[in-house]
Order: C-alpha cells, then sequence, then structure tokens
C-alpha cells in the first residue's frame, strides 16, 4: 500500500424518529430514536472511511464528543502504517493516559472507538477495492492476526492457537465463498416483536415475513408475564412450531425472576432467551443458562458486553450458549475478531445482534468472514435482521429469501446518503426542523 495519510475525521450526530411508532421498542427501552454517531476520515489521496457506533437518541452528543476528543490518536497518522501494525494502533487507541481513565475498554469511549475503528476498516476496504468480508477473508492468518489486541486473553486464546485454526480452514475457503455469492446467509427478524406493537400489527408482520421466507422470529419479554405468555401464543399461532422462536428480555429481571419467568414461556418453544439479566452478570447468566438447559433453552447475550473481556468470561462460566456480538458496542473489528476466536474455541455459535441503525449492513460482513475463515458453517447460526433505516446507506443490503446476499462494493456498507445526513443530523437537519416546528418533538435547549 502506497503512502497514505489522514488529513482529517468529521464526527456527526445522527437521528431518526423511530420512538413515533415504537420501532425498536423493549421491555428496557421504551421511546428509542435509532441513532449513530456518525464518523467519516478522510486522506490526501481522496478516498475516505465511514464508520459509526449506535445509540438510542439522548446522549449521543456525549458520544460524538468522546469522538471528537480521540481525533488527535487519528488526524495526522499514516493509513497504511496503521494497517500495518492495526493491533498496535488499536491499543493506542483504547490506552491513551487520560481517556482511558473513563473507561477503560467500556462505556462512551469505547463505543467512540467502534465508531473511529469501523471508519478505518472501511477505509481500508475502500483503498484495496473490496467489501469488508472480503478484504477479512483474503488476509493470511498472520495478517488477520496482527490486528488483533490478545491483551487480557492470552489464559483463554493465543495468537499461535488462532493462526492454526485458521490454517486448518485454508482447505475449503473458496467452495465456501462460492456457496455464500450463490446462497448467501441465514437470518431471523425482530421486527415482529417490538414491545409497543399491537396484537393485530404483530400478526400482520408475522405473516409478512412468514411470505419473505423467514424461518426464525424473536419477540421481545419482560414487561408483564401475561402479555407475554398472550403474544407468544399468538406469536406461535401465525408462524407455528416447524419455525423458530426467540425471546428478548434487553436486561430486565433479576437472576430468580428470570429463571421462572422464563419458564412460564417454556411451553411456546423458544430456542433462547436473550439478555435476562445485566450484561455484566457472569454468574447470574451462567446460574440461568443451568437452570434453563432441561426446558431446552439456550441462554444469548452480548449486545451490551463492554469488552472481550466480558465475552471471555461468559464463555469460561458456560453462561451462553448463543455468542451476540454487535458491530458497534465494543471496539470495532479488531476486538470483535478476539470475540469469534473465542467462541470458536469454546464451540459456542456466534448470532450477531443487527437492532439498530447500520447495525445489520456491518455484521453481515462479519458473520460472512466467519463462515469462509473460521467456523465454517451456518448450521445453527443467523444474523438478526430489522427491516429499519437501510434505505439511507449508498450500499443497503440485499435479503433474498430470508439469507443476506453478500455486499459486493467497496467497504463496510457504512456511508450514509448525503440527502440523509441532510434530513437528520440533530439538531439542525431539515426532519428535525420540520418536527420540532410541528410541536412533535421538543427542540433541544442550548
Amino acid at each position: 500500500m502506497k503512502v497514505i495519510t489522514i488529513t482529517e475525521m468529521d464526527v456527526r450526530d445522527l437521528r431518526f424518529p423511530t420512538s413515533l411508532l415504537a420501532d425498536g421498542s423493549d421491555a428496557m427501552h421504551a421511546d428509542p430514536d435509532y441513532s449513530c454517531a456518525y464518523v467519516t476520515i478522510k486522506t490526501d489521496n481522496g478516498v475516505s472511511g465511514h464508520g459509526m457506533t449506535f445509540t438510542l437518541g439522548r446522549g449521543t452528543e456525549i458520544v460524538v464528543e468522546a469522538c471528537k476528543s480521540m481525533s488527535r490518536l487519528v488526524k495526522g497518522e499514516r493509513a497504511d502504517e496503521i494497517f500495518a501494525n492495526f493491533g498496535s494502533f488499536w491499543r493506542k487507541l483504547t490506552s491513551d493516559s487520560q481517556l482511558r481513565w473513563i473507561g477503560p475498554e467500556k462505556g462512551v469511549t469505547h463505543l467512540a472507538t467502534a465508531a473511529i475503528v469501523n471508519a478505518l476498516w472501511d477505509l481500508w476496504a475502500r483503498i484495496e477495492g473490496k467489501p469488508v468480508w472480503k478484504l477479512l477473508a483474503d488476509l493470511s492468518p498472520e495478517q488477520l492476526v496482527s490486528t488483533v489486541d490478545f491483551r487480557y486473553i492470552t489464559d483463554v486464546i493465543t495468537k499461535e492457537e488462532v493462526i492454526k485454526m485458521l490454517r486448518e480452514k485454508e482447505s475449503g475457503k473458496a467452495e465456501r465463498e462460492k456457496f455464500l455469492m450463490i446462497n448467501g446467509y441465514p437470518a431471523y427478524t425482530t421486527q415482529v416483536g417490538w414491545l409497543g406493537y399491537s396484537d393485530q400489527k404483530v400478526r400482520q408482520l408475522c405473516h409478512k415475513f412468514l411470505k419473505l421466507g423467514f424461518t426464525s422470529f424473536k419477540a421481545k419479554v419482560g414487561q408483564n408475564v401475561q402479555d407475554d405468555i398472550r403474544r407468544c401464543q399468538l406469536i406461535r399461532e401465525s408462524i407455528g412450531y416447524k419455525n423458530n422462536l426467540m425471546l428478548d428480555a434487553n436486561q430486565t429481571w433479576d437472576v430468580p425472576e428470570a429463571i421462572e419467568w422464563v419458564k412460564k414461556l417454556a411451553q411456546f418453544k423458544p430456542i433462547w432467551i436473550e439478555e435476562p439479566t445485566s450484561p455484566d452478570d457472569i454468574l447470574g447468566h451462567a446460574e440461568i443458562a443451568r437452570n434453563l438447559k432441561p426446558y431446552g433453552i439456550g441462554v444469548a447475550t452480548g449486545e451490551m458486553c463492554a469488552n472481550r473481556v466480558i465475552f471471555k468470561q461468559l464463555l469460561q462460566a458456560k453462561a451462553i450458549q448463543f455468542c451476540q456480538i454487535d458491530s458497534a458496542r465494543i471496539g470495532g473489528i479488531n476486538e470483535i475478531l478476539s470475540v469469534y476466536f473465542m467462541a470458536a474455541k469454546f464451540g459456542v455459535r456466534v448470532c450477531p445482534h443487527a437492532g439498530g441503525v447500520g447495525l445489520c449492513e456491518m455484521v453481515q460482513h462479519l458473520q460472512m468472514w466467519d463462515f469462509i475463515s473460521l467456523s465454517g458453517s451456518s448450521d445453527g447460526r443467523v444474523i438478526e435482521y430489522v427491516d429499519q433505516q437501510h434505505e439511507h446507506f449508498e450500499d443497503t443490503i440485499n435479503i433474498e429469501n430470508a439469507h443476506y446476499m453478500p455486499p459486493s462494493a467497496p467497504g463496510y456498507s457504512t456511508k450514509f446518503k448525503n440527502s440523509s445526513l441532510l434530513d437528520y443530523e440533530y439538531p439542525h437537519g431539515r426532519e428535525w426542523q420540520r418536527l420540532f416546528q410541528n410541536g412533535t418533538f421538543q427542540k433541544p435547549i442550548d
């Protein structure tokens, strides 16, 4: 790669008024406005990288400021040197001696890290003229491993082990890539299950997605057990018992409450209960998993896991049966790769979380790389699909017969259309100004 210098880093606060229709609503988040801190990294050769981290409205401005604070670690750096030593640069980004104090590697600073790192991967893929999944799959085992910071996880997995794992999967990569290009990667939908939807809307959406070929459906639960029983019954009546049902409580329960509540829903044969309690409670998840195992119900979590260390402990404690990486929660692709490596060693299936702005766009790349280069399988693995905000991206996702079809455009599928930036940048975007003027939303106080 020729010498390329990063000249500028722009950060924007983008928000979409999804609370108006209860889109995204669950037991803990009643009125989310799907949003993101959107980072654009510009270079002296004219190529730009675009990345984001997902948020729910209020508070996005804090993540934006964190990105701006971290920009001094990026501007002026040579992109070619970053990509040649990406693991070392990732550590530099997460180890600033003053910023680290308000993490470390968690919270707002780590969300900002994800936005910046995602933009860097988009930049790298655009320079190489490849979609991110193809860039990852084409890297040698040694190159791929060099992008990851293994600090804090070598008691579970080492660089040498990962290189061995990747080399063992070299045979058959071309065939798996060809299979993926023809068949795509299986998806499940959460669109039928938002907690704020009426029963009629749930029925309509179940029938809609059945016609589109979906066989796996997720429902939000956790506010009222009788309502959950009614809604699960309604969904099962719509999709039958040959199709898969998953449940998601979004962290609302204590550990004993989670166990007893899910037992009452066991009659509906859910595959997993997602985020049954605090995302930081490793031992609590393990206790829930032990108690629900006789019912054939697994535990899934990950969208709110702070970093690779939390994932490491969840896997060590056998606390999860489904590992749900999120493309914008931990520190971007570099750290996510480490979670894939650990999950592969423990034999735990990765089923990415993707309920939010840009998350479907990004996680498809990660899961496709995993299929080609690491796990070599899609059995029992699915990518979440939410039918929202895709129209705002230049390279929109392509779902055929409930499968994600591999993106072909260079990058991480993360570049917003200019019209969407003009409409939804908060608070001065055209659409937000209209919503303030007609009284739908209150104008923010300066």
